[in-house]
């Protein structure tokens, strides 16, 4: 049984003119437990509202999500919120950390709404997990004095302190350097093989793209698969396409 899939979802909005705007046009994806899946799009393109779909953040229109056999059509709001809390980790492209807390702080603050031995054991989850991403002696330190690529680190450690079954990495590494969003892809790619989580990244940087097990293309709301370059050649932007390009 796959994790998540989607079928022939839809996403519309009305806008103020009452026209129709179809963000999302019958995207169909399955993804398992464990596995890499990149979207690449361009800017308006559908890509954020195909995350927050994914994420319980949003639902479609039309067409169906099921999430480990169940329809989430079928949830209350307050099942789907349970949901979120417990099963996704979200990385954002802007870091969002709290400016007046510590790094430790940051990442413990997600299981003030956990229960039972995680609540109670918070700050040494948050210690462990700051130590899993390379930070274990930056706990104390405040988010204005960290690098670009330590944020970075404190949001990844923040959105799997609860060990989520699924990451969705918004744009993960868009606010980063080329060598830092390598790092930090790598570490991704590390923490969900050892977790056996889903690890769904949505970018328009194809470098980044490129690591997934699977690849797909979102464009004017329609998903497909994005072929693959031939041996040799690199996969380029030519206009709103990726495009095979020679050496």
């Amino acid at each position: 049984m796959a994790l998540l899939e989607l079928t022939d979802v839809t996403r519309s909005v009305r806008l103020p003119d009452d026209r129709m705007l179809h963000v999302l046009r019958g995207v169909t994806l399955t993804v398992d437990a464990g596995e890499h899946v990149s979207v690449v799009g361009r800017s308006g393109t559908g890509k954020s509202t195909l995350l927050n779909i994914l994420g319980l953040l949003d639902a479609p229109t039309t067409g169906s999500y099921v999430l480990d056999g169940i329809p989430i059509g079928r949830l209350s709001a307050r099942a789907r919120s349970r949901r979120r809390g417990e099963d996704f980790g979200f990385v954002f492209q802007q870091f969002n950390l709290l400016p007046g807390r510590t790094a430790l702080e940051n990442v413990a603050a997600p299981l003030m709404y956990a229960r039972g031995r995680a609540f109670w054991r918070r700050m040494r989850l948050a210690e462990e997990m700051l130590g899993r991403v390379g930070l274990g002696d930056r706990v104390d330190t405040m988010p204005d004095k960290l690098s670009g690529g330590e944020q970075q680190r404190v949001a990844i450690a923040r959105a799997l302190v609860r060990r989520p079954r699924v990451i969705l990495a918004d744009e993960p590494t868009g606010a980063l350097d080329v060598e830092t969003g390598a790092e930090v892809m790598g570490l991704l790619d590390d923490i969900a093989a050892q977790t056996d989580a889903a690890l769904i990244a949505i970018t328009h940087d194809l470098s980044v793209a490129a690591r997934a097990q699977r690849r797909y293309r979102l464009a004017d709301g329609v998903l497909t698969p994005l072929v693959e370059a031939p041996v040799g050649h690199r996969t380029e932007w030519v206009g709103d396409v990726p495009t095979a390009v020679a050496p």
